[in-house]
């Protein structure tokens, strides 16, 4: 608005007629044929002489247009050489002082009430689905930028098939489930399993996050879910995909607000929606989540998600398939053998592994490369396992001998122990919040543990400790996680996997757990206190046993213990191969197992 005043100010005309001191002086230049036109102005007060359509002089005269033409006739001037007209209509004027300021006022009212408009329609909007629509017409992702997970994809084969040919099953009188949940540990591909789902189908694909759902006002939640399905329907056959639903689809009856608790709320029209689809109605419902365990039943029975798919952590094939897929595009070594990186990599998620192949270029990028080379593919795989170097932390030559020491003792200790997995890397240089770190490189996926391997695993965990103990008669506050840890494992083998000869075979407590928190709270003791002091006692014999295994094998070979952790000390990492030359003479003995 303001722009347009100056505008207005910048186009009016400038300057004006020359002011003539008197009305005799004005007359003068009437004789001299200087004017042609003599007009009063609309306050009767100021006469304005006009030369070819222009004003040129002014003057004061308090008069009527009468007397004017009296005096002119008195001073002898002849009629026909000037007229005489009375004052005309200043439009411009009127406009200033009228019009524009009408128009002022209607501009500010008009954007008080747009600006009003515009909170009410948000109000409104409130309510609307926050789904992200991706069109089927154009896929970003299909089933070839999905890999891992071969058995969940023939799952969904045929909801794809239904999708694009929903008529194939009706005429036999099938029908596709109408929910799909995707279970997994986060990170291993269920988001981007149903963005495939969709691209192959080519139908709309909504998107939502279950948190999106809930607001601080009541029947929001279930309003945006009414809006999700309708915006569905009107486009069927289509696909919604409910991410973490377990932020909504908790068991009812467990939120702070009972029954009328907001997230309830949305749960219950979730549930009605889902049950209330036409038998021709083209819509599958998928969700994510990783908590399985804390989902209402009524979701998961038959008519709602009513097929469990679970995607679990890719195996060794797996792995290698998903570095594939994330390598396609990056340029790599000739000696790249995403084999080689897959074994280095056990317990890896997808997302995992997609974060070493980025991690990888970065490195790649830093030290100036034109391709990946294996070794930047594993300094990232360190990365992600054990956080970046921290070259720069100051550390004393003490230091640096124990931690040399504790690292050879759990290097030592792996190599003499048949079921322990074989030793990868030992390094003394900081990583995240370690001091030193030994990785250790599985030589198959595991899926089950035997008493066997969970004790020499202890007796691994104790080599550190006991390393410090024998070369420097006393032990650091290095070997701190390396006891907790120990101490978690051997109760878990008494208390949940039965491996206690005394005790028997059976589990020992009732893990309870609140539902709205979604996680284990306490521990209700199924047993006597005789049993727990049997329990405790069994803990620590199996403690004991690993530690005096590795003990005894640190003792007897102290002197290899000493000459790795040199090695360790002048070459602060120490690889694979460099370690089988040191362990050159080892053998395993069975009989030192527990």
């Amino acid at each position: 608005m303001v722009v347009v005043i100056s505008l207005l100010f910048a186009f009016l005309p400038r300057g004006g007629p020359e002011e003539v001191d008197s009305i005799g002086a004005f007359i003068e230049k009437v004789k001299q044929e200087q004017i042609d036109i003599i007009q009063q102005d609309a306050s009767n007060t100021v006469i304005i002489a006009l030369k070819d359509g222009k004003a040129v002089y002014k003057t004061g005269f308090s008069g009527t247009t009468i007397e004017l033409r009296d005096l002119l006739k008195d001073e002898g001037i002849d009629p026909n050489i000037v007229s005489v007209k009375p004052a005309s209509t200043d439009w411009g004027m009127i406009a200033l002082q009228i019009v524009l300021p009408i128009m002022l006022v209607g501009g500010l009212f008009f954007f008080l009430f747009r600006s009003a408009r515009g909170v009410g329609s948000q109000a409104f909007d409130f309510t609307k689905s926050r789904a992200r629509l991706t069109r089927g017409d154009k896929p970003t992702v299909t089933f070839a930028d999905v890999a891992g997970v071969d058995e969940a994809k023939e799952e969904v084969q045929e909801i794809v098939e239904f999708l694009g040919h929903p008529e194939k099953f009706s005429v036999l009188g099938g029908r596709v489930p109408r929910g799909v949940l995707l279970v997994g540990p986060p990170g291993t591909g269920k988001t981007l399993l149903a963005k495939a789902i969709a691209g192959e189908a080519k139908v709309p694909f909504y998107s939502m996050n279950g948190s999106e759902f809930v607001e601080m006002f009541v029947g929001v939640g279930a309003a945006r879910v009414r809006d999700l399905f309708e915006q569905a329907k009107r486009n069927a056959p289509s696909l919604i995909f409910i991410d973490e639903i377990d932020a909504v689809g908790r068991h009812r009856g467990a939120g702070l607000g009972g029954g009328h608790d907001e997230r309830e709320q949305t749960l219950n029209q979730i549930l009605a929606e889902m049950d209330g689809f036409d038998t021709n109605t083209n819509i599958i419902v998928m969700a994510a989540t990783n908590r399985p365990d804390i989902l209402d039943p009524a979701l998961l029975r038959p008519g709602r998600f009513d097929r469990h798919i679970v995607i679990d952590l890719p195996d060794i094939q797996g792995r290698k398939a998903i570095l594939e897929v994330h390598a396609k595009n990056k340029p790599l070594a000739k000696e790249v053998n995403m084999e080689t990186l897959a074994k280095e990599t056990p317990g890896f998620s997808g997302a995992d592994l997609a974060n070493v192949i980025n991690e990888a270029a970065i490195l790649a990028a830093r030290r100036s490369l034109k391709s990946i080379t294996l070794k930047e593919l594993e300094d990232a795989a360190d990365r992600v396992i054990a956080g970046p170097e921290r070259k720069s932390r100051i550390i004393s030559p003490k230091e640096k001998e124990i931690i040399a020491y504790h690292e050879s003792g759990h290097a030592l200790t792996a190599r003499m122990l048949p079921n322990a997995d074989p030793v990868h890397k030992v390094s003394i240089i900081a990583r995240g919040i370690m001091g030193g770190w030994t990785r250790f490189l599985p030589t198959e996926d595991r899926h089950l543990w035997t008493k066997s391997q969970f004790d020499d695993r202890l007796a691994v965990t104790f080599g550190g400790h006991i390393a410090e103990e024998i070369t420097f008669g006393e032990i650091s506050t290095g070997a701190q996680n390396d006891l907790e840890e120990a101490t978690k494992l051997a109760r878990k083998m008494v208390t949940e996997f039965g491996m206690s000869e005394k005790l028997g075979p059976r589990t020992f407590g009732q893990r309870q757990e609140l539902v709205f928190l979604g996680r284990e709270i306490t521990e209700q003791r199924d047993y006597s206190e005789k049993i727990a002091q049997e329990i405790d006692e069994e803990v620590h014999n199996i403690i004991q046993n690993a530690y005096n295994t590795a003990k005894k094998i640190l003792v007897s070979n102290k002197a290899k213990l000493k000459e790795i952790a040199e090695q360790l000390i002048a070459r602060e990492t120490l690889e694979e191969p460099e370690l089988n030359k040191l362990f050159e003479g080892l053998t395993p003995q069975p009989s030192l197992s527990c």
